[in-house]
C-alpha cells in the first residue's frame, strides 16, 4: 500500500469532497468552522462501516502534511476544475483543513 495519498485516492472518493456546494464550503473555511462536530453522528457511522483499506487510507490521510494534502487538492482541482478542491487547496484555509482532520483524530 501507498503511505501517501495520491490523485487516484481523492478520484475514488470525490464524491465525499463535493457534497457541500463550493460556496459553502468556501464559508466554512473562511470561518474556521469545526465541520466534524456538527456531522459527528454522521462521521462515526461512516468510520465503523470502514473496510480495513479504507481505514488505512483514512490514517494516511490524518498522517499526512496538510501541505502536501493541498498540493493534492490543487492537483485534483487542476484535473476537474470542481471548484471545492480549489478551496480546499487554498493556503489560507489550511488552519481549517488542520482542525477538522485533529477533530477527526480525536474521534478514532
Amino acid at each position: 500500500m501507498n503511505d501517501k495519498i495520491t490523485y487516484e485516492d481523492i478520484e475514488e472518493y470525490g464524491h465525499l469532497f463535493t457534497l457541500a456546494p463550493a460556496f459553502i464550503l468556501e464559508t466554512m473555511a473562511r470561518t474556521n468552522a469545526n465541520l466534524v462536530s456538527k456531522f459527528e453522528s454522521t462521521i462515526k457511522n461512516h468510520m465503523d462501516n470502514l473496510t480495513p483499506a479504507q481505514r488505512d487510507k483514512l490514517h494516511i490521510i490524518l498522517d499526512s502534511d496538510i501541505d502536501y494534502l493541498q498540493e493534492k487538492m490543487a492537483e485534483a482541482f487542476n484535473k476537474t476544475r470542481k471548484k471545492q478542491y480549489r478551496v480546499l487547496a487554498n493556503p489560507a484555509y489550511r488552519d481549517f483543513i488542520e482542525k477538522n482532520l485533529n477533530e477527526i483524530k480525536k474521534m478514532l
